[in-house]
């Protein structure tokens, strides 16, 4: 199971909103301290989202940090916020990006996701299925539609894609538990490689993932309040 610290950014600063609510905002510093910071403690992976450009659907706001933050860590890092474009995909792979995470592309344009994964590979673009209410979110989570999220997950996995960020926005920033039925059920539901994210509050949250073979998890807020010490939790994710 792989462990993604979240280096979520806004305004410039690391940060974390709770239920994707982005006037309920916690700001917890420099975002490259923060990268070199959980590279130290042993991350195999970040996660980085650009809160900015996933609310505007403009994908390079925050770009010369995140340009920054790749050259201060040598581990692999998965981006999202505003991607939305082939051009905006070969930009970020070209930055040194190891992934790039499509969310709203993936409900509005598949046909954009499907010549990404012809042009990049699976193993490149990862699918952002963000859940409020029972139906996906888009646009920075602003936006509801009315796609059932096992819908969308099959539709990607029948072109190819392979990994999906599966968000339950009302988990997300309030340690309150993850969803792990909803992640399990995701991962039989539509063959995909699942990472967990949202809610992710303990080293036990890990524990019952890893018991039921979901590929990875993002930790968040959990990482910044010290309710997981990141060294501890990426034992018990190889246990």
């Amino acid at each position: 199971m792989i462990l993604f610290p979240a280096i979520d950014i806004l305004n410039g600063k690391c940060v974390r909103l709770l239920y994707g609510d982005y006037s309920k905002v916690t700001e917890y510093g420099n975002p490259v301290s923060m990268a070199r910071r959980w590279a130290e403690c042993g991350a195999e992976y970040l996660h980085i989202v650009d809160l900015d450009a996933a609310a505007s659907g403009t994908c390079d706001i925050n770009e010369d940090i995140i340009k920054e933050l790749l050259l201060n860590v040598n581990i692999p890092v998965q981006i999202g916020g505003g991607i939305r474009t082939m051009s905006d995909i070969e930009h970020k792979l070209s930055m040194g990006v190891s992934r790039v995470i499509l969310g709203t592309v993936c409900c509005d344009n598949p046909e954009t996701v499907c010549a990404a994964i012809k042009e990049f590979g699976g193993e490149r673009i990862v699918c952002g299925i963000d859940v409020k209410s029972g139906k996906v979110a888009t646009n920075g989570w602003l936006t509801d539609s009315n796609i059932m999220p096992a819908d969308l997950g099959r539709a990607m996995h029948n072109i190819g894609v392979r990994y999906a960020v599966y968000t339950d926005i009302t988990k997300d920033g309030a340690l309150s538990g993850v969803n792990v039925s909803g992640c399990k059920e995701m991962a039989v539901d539509t063959g995909l490689n699942i990472i967990a994210s949202g809610g992710v509050s303990s080293v036990d949250d890990i524990r019952a993932l890893r018991r039921e073979k979901v590929y990875g998890a993002i930790l968040g807020r959990a990482l910044y309040e010290n309710t997981v010490n990141l060294q501890d939790a990426l034992k018990i994710a190889k246990e």
